[in-house]
């Protein structure tokens, strides 16, 4: 029987992307340092494995606290347990960079934003026409073509 990670699947199964790796190893080394693919291969297994032993063990430390979700400081405290200490502080660092990162994406508009700026009634007038174009497709006639606003001025 194969060994199973924590999620039912086999060790196997679970990888990180080549090309993002061998990107990372090359970044990490001066560039005229070549690595053989075999090294390449054990380095990525190697990774992959050190997730697997963290994630383990963060899973035990959240189950120890009693909780359901593995928190950032259940990884942290993991790493402390694992003999990885030293690193804590670096990781941390790492982490909330992320976090500025995450939070500056979505001040920006996250993946749905095309860099264009919208007024409010813009946005609703686009909403607005979304919804229409919906409704004649599920009702399964053509899209109406945008009328006008009427003037209300021009009204008796």
């Amino acid at each position: 029987m194969e060994p199973m990670d924590i999620v039912g699947k086999s060790k196997e199964d679970a990888s990180l992307p080549k090309a993002t790796m061998t990107k990372i190893i090359k970044e990490m080394l001066p560039s005229d340092v070549r690595v053989a693919r075999d090294a390449q291969d054990l380095l990525i297994e190697c990774c992959v494995e050190f997730i697997n032993l963290i994630s383990s063990e963060s899973n035990e430390v959240c189950n120890r606290e009693d909780k359901r979700t593995i928190a950032p400081e259940h990884v942290l405290k993991a790493l402390e347990v694992l003999g990885f200490g030293k690193y804590i502080e670096e990781v941390y660092a790492a982490y909330e960079q992320h976090k500025i990162e995450t939070l500056q994406d979505s001040l920006k508009g996250g993946k749905w934003s095309n860099g264009a700026e919208m007024t409010e009634e813009e946005a609703v007038a686009e909403q607005q026409r979304m919804f229409a174009e919906a409704r004649a497709r599920m009702n399964g006639g053509a899209v109406a073509p945008k009328q006008p606003d009427p003037d209300p001025s021009l009204e008796s």
